[in-house]
C-alpha cells in the first residue's frame, strides 16, 4: 500500500510540472530518452476579440469573399497564437472555406440550386399554414399579415445546411494559417439583403 501511494504521489508530481498554469501556460515535453526537451510554447496573456461584420448582397444567390475582412479583425486583435471562429448570423447564409474565382461562384450557384431546385413544393413555402409564436402582438391576424412578407426559401435554408455556417480557422504568429487559394466565403442563398457574420478571436497575445 505505501508503494502505490508513493508512486501515485510521484505520477501527480510529474503532471503537475508538465503542464503549468498560471499568467500564461507552459507545455514540456519529453523526449524519448525521458529526459524533457527544451521545447516550451508560452502565451503571457489569454485573450478574445469579438466583432460584427455587415455585408450588402446584391443578388439571389452571391458569394462574397470576406478573408480581407477577417484578416483585418485578427489583427486588431492583436492574437498572436488562437484560433477565430466565423458564423453566420442567418439560417439562409453560408460560411464556407474554397477557392474565390468568379466561374468557380457561377459553378456553385449552379450546382446548389440544381440539388435544391427553388420551384419544388416544398412544405415551408406555404405561408398560410406556418403556425405563429402564440404570443405574436396583435395575434393570429397580425401574424397573417407578416407572413405574407416573407420568401418562399425552403431551398435557401437547404442550400445553408449543406454549405455550412461557421468556419474555424487556426491563428500562429499573428497570421491566419490557412492555404494559398483559400478564401473565407459568405454565401447568401436568400439575397439581395444586408447580412451579419459574427468573427470570434480566442488566444494569446
Amino acid at each position: 500500500m505505501v508503494a502505490i501511494l508513493l508512486l501515485l504521489s510521484a505520477l501527480q508530481l510529474t503532471a503537475s510540472s508538465a503542464f503549468s498554469v498560471g499568467a500564461g501556460f507552459a507545455i514540456t515535453s519529453s523526449s524519448a530518452n525521458g529526459r524533457a526537451s527544451s521545447s516550451r510554447l508560452q502565451m503571457s496573456e489569454f485573450m478574445t476579440h469579438y466583432e460584427d461584420i455587415q455585408v450588402d448582397t446584391d443578388h439571389a444567390m452571391s458569394v462574397f469573399d470576406i478573408t480581407p475582412q477577417i484578416e483585418a479583425i485578427v489583427k486588431k486583435s492583436g492574437c498572436k497564437e488562437g484560433t477565430v471562429t466565423v458564423l453566420s448570423k442567418h439560417s439562409t447564409v453560408s460560411v464556407s472555406i474554397n477557392e474565390m474565382e468568379g466561374r468557380l461562384s457561377d459553378d456553385i450557384r449552379q450546382f446548389f440550386l440544381n440539388l435544391a431546385p427553388p420551384h419544388l413544393p416544398y412544405l415551408h413555402n406555404d405561408l398560410d399554414y406556418r403556425v405563429g409564436p402564440e404570443d405574436w402582438p396583435g395575434g393570429d391576424e397580425a401574424w397573417r399579415e407578416f407572413r405574407r412578407t416573407q420568401p418562399v426559401n425552403t431551398h435557401s435554408h437547404l442550400i445553408a445546411m449543406m454549405l455550412g455556417t461557421s468556419e474555424c480557422i487556426p491563428i500562429s504568429g499573428g497570421e491566419m494559417k490557412k492555404g494559398k487559394y483559400q478564401s473565407i466565403l459568405m454565401v447568401d442563398i436568400d439575397g439581395p439583403k444586408s447580412r451579419g457574420i459574427a468573427v470570434q478571436i480566442t488566444g494569446g497575445k
